[in-house]
Parts: structure tokens; sequence; C-alpha cells
């Protein structure tokens, strides 16, 4: 089988755990291609996601790197049996740019989500006409088949939602991005609508920093911090007018996590939150 040339995000996460279990065990590419039967390239092209691997092969490559993390090892061996065109988002590979599937797929099978909004709404929580605004505003100007196949992509973002057990959300927003009236008062405040009957489903918080706030200052990127099934699989993405960027690094995630705590500790309670959204939109 050739290798991929577009490997998924989370594909190109099996790989680099792997990698980092084969550097931390001190041993090469070209030892892990002996044990084997096969070349240091095949190894390169497995850590970088671009070819698949067995479970078979995972456990074997694990007990040979001397990892007795069992519960790590049946996470990476659940990526390696993945399959394309199980999940909504594979009818869009073809249309959206990869990046757009990548964060669908982190959003699917992440276990807990926070995420910190300084301009706009969190992508699952945007309403259609809020979603069209944005889009249609982007620059260069976009064509209207791509505007429509990135709104349909954004109100699909809301299927987790809809599982049996839904991932805890929390959301924490900038005063800013409620007050911010892309599309005019009438989108705006059916957007704030939205977010006000999101913010009471069980599993969502939503905390909103206030212009008032004198103790945080760092609110740039929207940042989404997605919790996996173990810790050592959590992911930052990081997005921008630029394009997304995923971050695994251990300082980067505990970077990250720290910053969404004090965000937290400096953002109105869930209660005082909810009102302050109903002012706002009542001021539409």
């Amino acid at each position: 089988m050739p290798p991929r040339n577009n490997p998924t995000a989370r594909q190109v996460r099996l790989g680099t755990e792997l990698r980092k279990l084969r550097e931390r065990a001190g041993r090469t590419a070209r030892e892990a291609g002996g044990l084997l039967s096969t070349d240091a390239a095949r190894i390169s092209n497995i850590e970088a996601g671009r070819l698949g691997i067995s479970e078979e092969r995972i456990r074997r490559l694990a007990t040979f790197y001397q990892c007795d993390d069992d519960a790590l090892l049946d996470a990476l061996c659940a990526i390696a049996a993945e399959r394309r065109g199980t999940h909504w988002f594979d009818d869009f590979r073809g249309i959206l740019a990869p990046g757009w599937l990548d964060i669908a797929e982190l959003e699917t099978h992440a276990t807990a989500l926070r995420s910190m909004q300084s301009t706009t709404m969190p992508g699952p929580f945007q309403t259609e006409n809020y979603a069209r605004t944005l889009f249609g505003g982007a620059t260069p100007v976009l064509p209207p088949d791509e505007i429509e196949a990135r709104v349909e992509h954004r109100l699909k973002r809301k299927a987790f939602f809809d599982r049996p057990s839904p991932p805890p959300y929390e959301a924490i927003l900038h005063e800013a991005a409620l007050r911010m009236r892309f599309g005019g008062r009438k989108v705006t405040r059916e957007q704030l609508d939205h977010l006000i009957e999101v913010s009471y489903l069980p599993f969502v918080t939503v905390r909103v920093i206030p212009f008032t706030n004198e103790k945080f200052i760092e609110v740039t990127h929207p940042i989404m911090y997605a919790h996996g099934v173990v810790p050592k699989l959590d992911t930052v993405q990081i997005d921008s007018s630029f394009g997304g960027k995923f971050l695994d690094a251990e300082a980067d995630l505990r970077k990250y996590n720290t910053l969404l705590d004090i965000a937290g500790q400096a953002s109105l309670n869930e209660a005082e939150s909810q009102k302050f959204i109903h002012s706002i939109a009542r001021e539409m």
C-alpha cells in the first residue's frame, strides 16, 4: 500500500506517539524496522502517519520499547483500527481542506472539551446565519459553494451533542465575542439567544470574561483543549486567520491547560454568565 499523501491529524498523532515511545526507549528507526522485518524508511512513514500499522505490530513495538502503559496502548490500537467513511465529516473529504475534517474528528473522539474565544462564538455553538456571516466576510471572497459547504460542516459539528453521553464542554467567552454584531442586530440577537439555550444543557458550561476583568490578559487566538481517552492523547487546537494548528507536546498541554484554568478563575460563574448574556441580548 502506498504512503498516504494527506494523513489525518489523528493518524499523525498515532505515529507521533509511537515515535515518542521509541525515542524514550533509546531505540533507532532501524532497530524498530529490524524487529518488524522492514526498513527504517517504513518506520519513519508509520511515525509520520503516512502508513498504517496493525494492533499486533503496535504491541510488539511496545514490548520492544518496554512500554507498560496499557491504557495508552489500548488507545493507540483503537486509533489504528479506525477506518475512513464511518463519520459524518468524511462526507466533506475532497470538498473542504483537511483541517476542517481534523477538528471535527478531534471533537468526535474527545472525552471533554474546553475552549476560549475572544471575538467569535465556539464553532459548535454557532447558528446558521451567524456562521454564514462569518464565512461570507472571508478574505479573499469565497465562492458560494465553498460558503455553503463550510456552513453545513459548521452546523454538523453539533453532532457530538446528540451522543448518548456527550462530552462535557466548557466554553469561556470574552465579552467582546458577545458584543460583536456580525450580521447586524437580528443575527446577533438570534446567536445570543441560541448561546443562552445551549448554556442550559447539562453537559455545557458557558463562562464570560467581562470587560471589567482586571486579572486575565491573555485573550488572543481561539483555543480548544480536547481531552483524550488518556491524558497523553490530549490535544490543543489553536485557530487563526492563517489556519489551525494542533499541539501535543507535554509543555504545550500544561501551558494551555493552565491558561484555561486562569481564564476560568477570571470569569463570571455559570449563573452570572447566563444573566450577563441575557442582558446583552436585551440590548440588541
